[in-house]
């Protein structure tokens, strides 16, 4: 009902152990009752559901409060809103994207050494076939 944005996003939720019902984490072909609670863990953060009624199709979004009354803690939503907040702030380093500090950094190490290195070494076996046939 609208927690996980496709059926098979939910199957591999609950075949990873995401999905809980009552604490014990269920098979994605699971019949869920009335007044069952449901633990949905969502990086970072555990979303919390009881089951109030069990629809017999597909329904909009704005009919999912009248089947699923969200009881996660607003400690939760503190969580996401913080983990939004922080971004790449906590980023181990070596991780992710170069910043742009990192991505400079890098364009000078290319520029300077590599291509100051490749042609000196180019000119010294330029040098050595020089000599070579000279020698001849």
């Amino acid at each position: 009902m609208r927690v996980f944005k496709t059926r098979t996003i939910a199957t591999d939720a609950c075949k990873k152990g995401r999905v809980t019902l009552n604490g014990a984490a269920v098979k994605p072909s699971r019949l869920i009752k009335l007044g069952e609670i449901l633990n949905v863990k969502k990086p970072p953060i555990t979303y919390t559901f009881k089951v109030l009624a069990i629809p017999n199709g597909r329904l909009g979004a704005k009919l999912v409060p009248e089947y699923l009354e969200n009881l996660t803690p607003q400690s939760q939503y503190d969580l996401l809103e913080m983990s939004r907040i922080s971004g790449f702030v906590d980023r181990s380093k070596g991780l992710g994207r170069p910043t742009k500090r990192e991505g400079r950094e890098l364009a000078r190490f290319r520029e300077e050494n590599y291509m100051d290195n490749f042609f000196l070494d180019w000119e010294d076996d330029f040098d050595e076939e020089d000599d070579n046939e000279i020698e001849d």
